[in-house]
């Protein structure tokens, strides 16, 4: 079964309530006061099944002008909208306020119900229908079918419910990215179970046990519980309404706005780049200047705008601002919200987030949906990072990193100017920046010996000329008076050469050392003294001193007195 969620929209009592329990027998009116004043006060949700392919969750909204910030809440996360329309009043002001709202948020599909027709004659209809055409010009209801409805009768239900069906059964379902969202437009508690809360999932699917975090406040919990319209589930796809038991959380410590996310796939932002657009019928220019709200997702949050570019932009215009909230929350590219004047009560235009995280000073930023421009911005990126931000997953170009071509380049030149200059040595890999380090495979004439990057051509420790000299005098070693103190070091470091009190010796010296000593103790078992060892190796004292205390550190060898025997790896180091 798909599942989809439609909104109601549409002036204060043309009969949204009505409609959606004449669709589902259920009254979305949930309060008292709501009842006794016949005022739909806030958001209300019923569920029905069409045609038994499609579950269809239904937010009725308030249409009174008060309670937009209600109706808000509930048209953030839907597959279209059922647009309501009482044939006894006509187009209204609210009628306009909600169409332009779902315009501006994205929403496209939706059907008219002419409501009320028990109430009005066939011309008050047809003149209704003749102004509702008028209106829908242009916007993403032009075209769409108008059902007359008598909620109390059912007459036009059952077309509706076709209608319903033609529109959603060529709607796809919600994309599973493995990003799960829920703005949570609910939060209740139920005796013996604790604290629930409600919203639309988006972006990915929740399984019970699944660890969550709540933001702005960054509270990590698990899912306890999950329900469907008081179903319960195991689990739960994209596009679909949901309530979530938590554990361990007082209902107090969250609120309508907040929003449930998987730990550590989003990026929290309170300043964002995006694109506005002014509504034409608004009386003045947007600048800075104002007090401004913008609804994101369930959300209702204080913010100050920066008009980018530009000192303003007029009424019908698009442009670019810089929003700044007081709270951090998941938001990404492509995101849409509203924003409104509170000062002067009225929906200022819609906003398509551009950039969460903007690199740039606002005087400099000109953002815009590229996705090269984010990463050239950022220079390099992480893969995780890039998707937190643009919901886009996209290979590496070096290992770890999406990096700009210009940025990368750059990285490329430095190091290999330091290659050239640290000549045979190298350049230790240590001392190299983490874009450096991941670079440096796309460095053809490079090559890692150790711990040490080199160009190929320099720097082969194997073949080093000191070494040649320590074979050529295994037990009378020359002073490594050529070369300086950095390529001694390393040389040992790479153990090709073995330092023992200031004097170097070559593996090959080791090794045979050990085999002369074991024949020397084949004919004398109890020992054989240091002369007898010097004489065999025809060297002096002076090295063969700290050869024997090599072999003895190494477990070749063991002193014993004035005498040396053989040790445990004597046999395995010839």
């Amino acid at each position: 079964m798909k599942n989809h969620v439609i909104c109601t929209a549409g002036h204060v009592d043309h009969g949204k309530s009505s409609l959606v329990n004449a669709l589902t027998g259920v009254d979305p009116d949930r309060w008292e006061e709501e009842k006794r004043r016949g005022l739909t006060i806030d958001l209300g949700f019923a569920k029905s099944t069409l045609h038994d392919f499609c579950n269809v969750s239904f937010i009725d909204v308030p249409g009174h002008e008060r309670f937009l910030k209600n109706m808000l809440a509930g048209v953030g996360a839907v597959n279209g909208c059922l647009f309501v329309v009482a044939c006894t009043e006509g187009w209204k002001p609210q009628s306009e306020e909600h169409l332009r709202i779902l315009d501006l948020l994205g929403v496209k599909q939706g059907i008219i119900a002419l409501t009320k027709i028990n109430l009005a004659d066939e011309d008050l209809r047809e003149i209704a229908a003749i102004e509702i055409i008028d209106h829908l010009e242009g916007t993403f209801l032009e075209g769409a079918p108008i059902i007359p409805i008598d909620s109390i009768t059912g007459e036009g239900i059952e077309s509706l419910t076709l209608e319903l069906g033609n529109m959603l059964s060529d709607t796809p379902v919600r994309k599973d990215d493995n990003r799960a969202r829920v703005w949570i437009d609910r939060v209740f508690t139920i005796k013996g179970a604790g604290t629930v809360v409600t919203g639309t999932l988006t972006g990915g699917s929740l399984k019970v046990e699944d660890e969550i975090v709540i933001n702005p406040q960054n509270i990590l919990t698990k899912i306890r519980s999950l329900q469907s319209h008081d179903e319960h589930v195991s689990s739960i796809e994209p596009g679909s309404r949901v309530a979530i038991n938590l554990s361990n959380i007082d209902h107090r410590t969250i609120k309508r706005g907040d929003v449930i996310t998987r730990p550590k796939q989003w990026f929290l932002t309170s300043t964002f780049d995006a694109e506005l657009n002014v509504l034409p019928n608004i009386q003045h220019e947007i600048s800075r200047r104002g007090a401004y709200l913008a609804y994101l997702g369930t959300n209702e949050e204080s913010v100050k705008v920066r008009v980018l570019g530009e000192n303003s932009i007029p009424a019908g215009g698009t442009g670019l601002i810089r929003v700044y909230m007081n709270e951090k929350f998941p938001l990404m590219l492509g995101d849409r919200l509203i924003l409104r004047e509170s000062g002067r009560n009225e929906t200022i235009g819609g906003v398509t987030v551009l950039d969460p995280e903007p690199i740039l000073r606002a005087v400099d930023a000109k953002p815009d949906r590229s996705l090269d421009r984010i990463i050239k911005e950022h220079g390099w990126i992480t893969p995780s990072h890039l998707e937190a931000l643009t919901g886009v997953k996209k290979d590496v170009d070096v290992p770890g990193w999406i990096v700009d071509p210009d940025s990368l380049k750059k990285v490329v030149a430095e190091l290999s100017r330091r290659l050239i200059n640290a000549g045979n040595l190298g350049i230790d890999k240590t001392s190299l920046t983490q874009f450096e380090r991941a670079a440096a495979g796309l460095l053809n004439e490079a090559v890692t010996e150790g711990n040490y990057l080199r160009l190929k051509g320099t720097g082969n420790f194997s073949d080093h000329p000191y070494l040649d000299q320590l074979r050529a005098n295994l037990f009378k070693p020359p002073l490594p008076d050529a070369i300086g103190p950095r390529e001694l070091r390393e040389l040992v470091r790479r153990e090709l050469i073995i330092e023992e009190n200031g004097i170097f010796f070559s593996n090959d010296a080791v090794g045979k050392a050990a085999e002369i000593i074991s024949n020397l103790l084949q004919d004398n078992p109890e020992g054989v003294t240091v002369g007898e060892i010097r004489i065999a190796l025809d060297s002096t004292r002076k090295f063969v001193i700290p050869l024997l205390s090599h072999l003895d550190q190494i477990g070749a060898t063991v002193r014993r007195n004035d005498v040396r025997l053989a040790g445990k790896r004597l046999k395995e180091i010839i």
